[in-house]
């Protein structure tokens, strides 16, 4: 067997066995929500539930918490809200950095790369003095304009480098026809670079939808409560965690996150591959 081959062998067996590890998780965490919660305790375990011990009481029961309801939509809108915003400023941002020259350009540049590298957590407790002053505790309001923060850096730094694949012939004939700056930016940027706008805001919602240690600190209400929270309720309930519920909740807190990958694959796939090459 050739060089090459036995190459392209070993990186094959390389990528199967890291494909089982992480899809190896969510196959555990789909079949234990199917099991009934004594099943999980049971000796010898078993990876997979017999056929006749297949349920779907867990979801039922899940789907019969009427908080369940307004967990999940309190996810959804804060999420889409922090989308949408760092959707807006990054591109903004990103448009301005990439074709202005201006004093200070590099320097704030800078600055928001530099922002990307400091932990969330470090920031938590000034942040929290923040929402304090702000009156933003126990309520929505106190997640969206943080996520937001949080996503900006990392959105910008995508989008720029998008902007700067976009001809600037494109600009300078707009210019030409009478546009304006913001007619440059809103029929010509935001087109062309919908596809990284979209790669970054997959990863946007992603951050907004699974974010807990923040929500757990601002968010005291259940009814205000996004769902990690809602998932971390069923831990210890009833003297010992209901591991069915937990992972039927967690398996409905998927489905969003698939819908939109699924909507936004093409846009994602095509923004990392026009992010690869300038020019």
């Amino acid at each position: 067997m050739k060089k090459k081959n036995i190459i392209q062998v070993i990186l094959h067996l390389f990528l199967v066995g890291a494909l089982i590890v992480v899809v190896l998780p969510m196959v555990y965490m789909v079949s234990t929500s199917l099991k009934p919660n004594g099943a999980l305790y049971e000796y010898p375990p078993r990876f997979l539930p017999g056929f006749d011990e297949i349920t779907i009481e867990n979801y039922l029961y899940v789907l019969g918490q009427g908080k369940f309801y307004i967990n999940f939509f309190n996810s959804i809108f804060v999420a889409v809200c922090t989308v949408l915003l760092a959707a807006l400023i990054a591109s903004a941002l990103g448009y301005v950095i990439a074709r202005f020259a201006f004093p200070g350009k590099n320097f704030l540049f800078s600055f928001i790369v530099l922002t990307m590298i400091i932990p969330g957590l470090t920031l938590i407790i000034p942040q929290y003095q923040l929402a304090v002053k702000l009156k933003t505790i126990n309520s929505l309001a106190g997640l969206i304009p943080f996520y937001t923060a949080w996503t900006i850096p990392y959105s910008t730094f995508m989008i720029k480098g998008f902007v700067e694949n976009i001809p600037r012939e494109l600009d300078e004939a707009t210019y030409m026809d009478g546009g304006s700056v913001l007619t440059v930016f809103g029929r010509i940027i935001i087109p062309l670079a919908k596809p990284g706008i979209a790669s970054v805001s997959i990863f946007n919602f992603l951050t907004a939808w699974e974010e807990f240690p923040w929500a757990n600190t601002v968010i005291n209400d259940n009814i205000k409560r996004t769902i990690p929270i809602a998932i971390s309720g069923f831990f210890g309930q009833h003297q010992f965690t209901q591991w069915g519920y937990v992972f039927a909740l967690s398996v409905f807190s998927l489905l969003p996150i698939l819908a939109v990958f699924i909507f936004c694959q093409k846009f994602f796939v095509a923004g990392l591959t026009s992010g690869s090459v300038k020019g």
